[in-house]
């Protein structure tokens, strides 16, 4: 997954490759770190399925955002 950011795209505060259990249990876009990180303070790639990104970097929510070669915006643009 390459940067997908352009004029056009807006640009998420995290990855929309980022995942947790926590993930999965939320009905909103995830505003804070909080939002991904539960008991197990596990997270991961969606893309790798692991906890180290496509750009051979370790998966934290304050670190997969914007200006990450592997970022891509969890708003998707209609």
């Amino acid at each position: 997954m390459a940067n997908e950011a352009n004029s056009n795209t807006i640009q998420s505060m995290y990855c929309g490759s980022l995942r947790s259990k926590k993930f999965f249990m939320r009905d909103q876009l995830a505003t804070s770190a909080e939002d991904y990180i539960d008991s197990a303070n596990h997270v991961w790639c969606c893309e790798t399925q692991e906890v180290i990104g496509p750009d051979n970097h370790q998966v934290v929510p304050d670190k997969c955002g914007p200006g990450r070669s592997c970022y891509s915006s969890a708003i998707k643009s209609v």
